[in-house]
C-alpha cells in the first residue's frame, strides 16, 4: 500500500524500489539497507539539531539544510548501500493523501493525471499544477474507480530532493511515512493502524488491497489537549472500522516515536491490543536507532529491487 510521489527512470526500469531507504523526521535521519538479496536489513540513525526540520506544506521545511544533509550522509554511509539511489520517506504532514472515487478514469496515466489534478485543485491550499501528484487504483469496478492519491507542493519536494543530493545520494523514490509503513504489513486481513510522530497522528484502515481510511491530524502542543485528541482519533477510527467491517477491531498496529506499550497507555482502551507494526531490530549497524519507528523504511524496503 504505497503511492510513490516520485520515481527516477533508472529505478522504474529496474522494476522495484532501491535496496536502501532513509526516513527524515525532526529527530533525525533513520537509514536502512539490504546488504544483498535475501539478507536482513541493517540500520543506522543520525540525530539532527532541534528545529533543523519542521515538516509542513505552508513553508520551507528544512531550516538547517547543511545539518539535515550531514545527518542523511552519516546514516546512509553507516549502512553502506549498494547504490546511490535511495527511497526517501517523508513526514506525513509534508504530504496530503486522499482516497477518491471517480465514475471513470482513463487507463493511461498521461490521460488520467489532468483529471486527478483537476479534482485535487479544490482540496489542497497550494498550486496543484506544479505539485508532485501520484495515484494508485485501489478498486476498479463497472460503476466506478477508487483511487489513492498523494500530492505534495513542488517546492517542498524539491527541498527534500536537494538535501539528499547534497548528502551524495539520489532520491530514487519518495513516499509519505504512513503509506510506506503500511507496505510493511503483509496481510489481506483488515488492519487498523496508527502512526504517531511528534505533533502528527495518522490513522488508517486497510482491507486486502483496499484503503478504507487514511487521516492525518496535526495535534495540539498542550499535553492534555494532545492526549485527548489522540484518544478521540483512535476511538473514531475504531468506530469507522466497526461500521465498515461489521466487527470491532481487537488489534491496533502502531508505528511512532514511542513504544507500543506507551501508546496503549495513552489510548486507554482495554479491548484494543496495541502491537508494533514493525518490531525494532535487535541487531544492525547502528545500536542506537533513535526514537523513529522503523516501519516506514521497512515498508520502503519491502518493494526493493
Amino acid at each position: 500500500m504505497s503511492t510513490i510521489l516520485k520515481r527516477t527512470q533508472s529505478v522504474s526500469q529496474s522494476g522495484g524500489r532501491p535496496p536502501a531507504a532513509v526516513e527524515l523526521a525532526p529527530e533525525g535521519a533513520l537509514a536502512a539497507a539490504l546488504p544483498g538479496p535475501g539478507e536482513s536489513p541493517v540500520y543506522a540513525f543520525a540525530a539532527m539539531p532541534a528545529g533543523a526540520l519542521v515538516p509542513g506544506i505552508a513553508e520551507a521545511n528544512l531550516r538547517m539544510p547543511e545539518a539535515v544533509a550531514a545527518a542523511i550522509r552519516s546514516a546512509l554511509d553507516d549502512v553502506a548501500p549498494r547504490s546511490r539511489a535511495v527511497t526517501l520517506v517523508l513526514p506525513d504532514t509534508a504530504v496530503r493523501v486522499f482516497v477518491l472515487d471517480f465514475d471513470s478514469l482513463p487507463s493511461k496515466a498521461a490521460d488520467a493525471m489532468p483529471v486527478m489534478r483537476f479534482r485535487l485543485r479544490k482540496m489542497v491550499p497550494f498550486d496543484v499544477e506544479h505539485a508532485a501528484v501520484s495515484y494508485q487504483v485501489l478498486v476498479q469496478e463497472k460503476d466506478g474507480v477508487k483511487v489513492l492519491a498523494t500530492v505534495m507542493p513542488g517546492p517542498i519536494l524539491a527541498e527534500y530532493e536537494s538535501v539528499v543530493r547534497a548528502a551524495g545520494y539520489e532520491p530514487g523514490a519518495v513516499l509519505p511515512s504512513s503509506l510506506a509503513a503500511l507496505a510493511a504489513m503483509d496481510s489481506m486481513e483488515p488492519i487498523l493502524a496508527a502512526n504517531l510522530n511528534g505533533l502528527a497522528l495518522t490513522t488508517s484502515i486497510t482491507s486486502g488491497h483496499d484503503l478504507l481510511l487514511y487521516r492525518t491530524l496535526e495535534l495540539p502542543e498542550e499535553p492534555a489537549a494532545r492526549l485527548e485528541e489522540v484518544q478521540r482519533s483512535i476511538a473514531v477510527a475504531a468506530a469507522f472500522f466497526e461500521d465498515k467491517l461489521m466487527a470491532r477491531p481487537r488489534e491496533l498496529h502502531f508505528a511512532g516515536n514511542t513504544s507500543a506499550a506507551e501508546f496503549a497507555r495513552i489510548v486507554g482502551d482495554p479491548e484494543l491490543t496495541v502491537t508494533d507494526l514493525a518490531p525494532r531490530p535487535t541487531t544492525g549497524v547502528g545500536t542506537t536507532l533513535g526514537s523513529i519507528s522503523i516501519a516506514g523504511i521497512a515498508g520502503a524496503l519491502a518493494g526493493a529491487a
